[in-house]
């Protein structure tokens, strides 16, 4: 469990998030939302310590993360693993070369051990087979699915995810969500991921925490987002007419439901 309090950041005069307080829950995919330039990424880099917070607190476990020393955030970070948009790949390393990244870096496996941890991730995304091919011979898909083995190499507890689905189909789309949200219940992490994809939202978002100009509007979890009043965030979720009119129908169709058997 990741709990934030009171978070705020600023750059200079400018202030960026206010007053942020939070858990994100373990074993459960941790929806990050907003707006572009509403905070959320500002949010998870002060999460992972890419960012200094002006003050708060952001508690790994009850472990106060802002507090620690650098050395302490180095160890801190083993338990983490992290998937960038662009699934950041290195290009001259074979798929299996990219997996074993993390491990050659920071586990004391011996080569063997550490070929098979990397072939039992990449066994888990169902890219067994692929692990003498470039990046550059994969489709965007494939690549994501690299970037999610190489996260989970060191079994971490907690999941970092920035815009997982950029630049995917929707299928395609559906195939990444099904697999981060099947792999947060089988290793119980505590999976965060920043998205724009309503998909996502809708399908696998058990704990979605929106963000309103650097404040926290709403958290909650997916089914209740139909039946919201906030006008924040259903103009958000809902921005497109099409949108608007199912989500009227499908009140409608509750109501009518309601009626007929109270």
């Amino acid at each position: 469990m990741i709990e934030v309090k009171n978070l705020y950041k600023s750059f200079e005069d400018k202030e960026v998030l206010s007053d942020v307080s939070t858990v994100f829950e373990d074993g459960k995919t941790n929806l990050i939302i907003g707006q572009s330039g509403s905070g959320k990424t500002v949010l998870m880099k002060n999460l992972v310590g890419l960012l200094d917070p002006t003050s708060g607190q952001v508690l790994y476990d009850g472990r106060d993360f802002v507090a620690m020393s650098k050395k302490e955030k180095v160890y801190m970070r083993r338990e983490m693993g992290m998937i960038f948009q662009s699934a950041a790949l290195f290009d001259s390393l074979t798929v299996l070369e990219n997996v074993m990244f993390p491990l050659d870096m920071f586990s004391s496996m011996n080569l063997r051990e550490r070929k098979k941890r990397a072939m039992d991730c990449l066994d888990r995304v169902n890219l067994v087979g692929a692990e003498e091919k470039f990046p550059g011979e994969l489709s965007g898909g494939m690549q994501k699915r690299v970037a999610i083995a190489r996260a989970i190499a060191l079994n971490p507890k907690y999941l970092f995810c920035d815009e997982p689905n950029s630049g995917l189909d929707p299928k395609t789309s559906l195939v990444i969500d099904d697999l981060l949200h099947s792999i947060t219940k089988e290793f119980n992490m505590t999976t965060i991921i920043n998205t724009h994809d309503m998909n996502s939202v809708m399908g696998i978002g058990e704990n979605i925490i929106f963000i309103y100009e650097g404040r926290k509007e709403w958290q909650g979890v997916s089914s209740q987002i139909m039946h919201s009043n906030n006008t924040r965030l259903t103009d958000f979720i809902f921005a497109s007419d099409l949108l608007k009119n199912m989500r009227n129908l499908v009140l409608e169709k509750e109501t009518v439901n309601q009626l007929e058997n109270p």
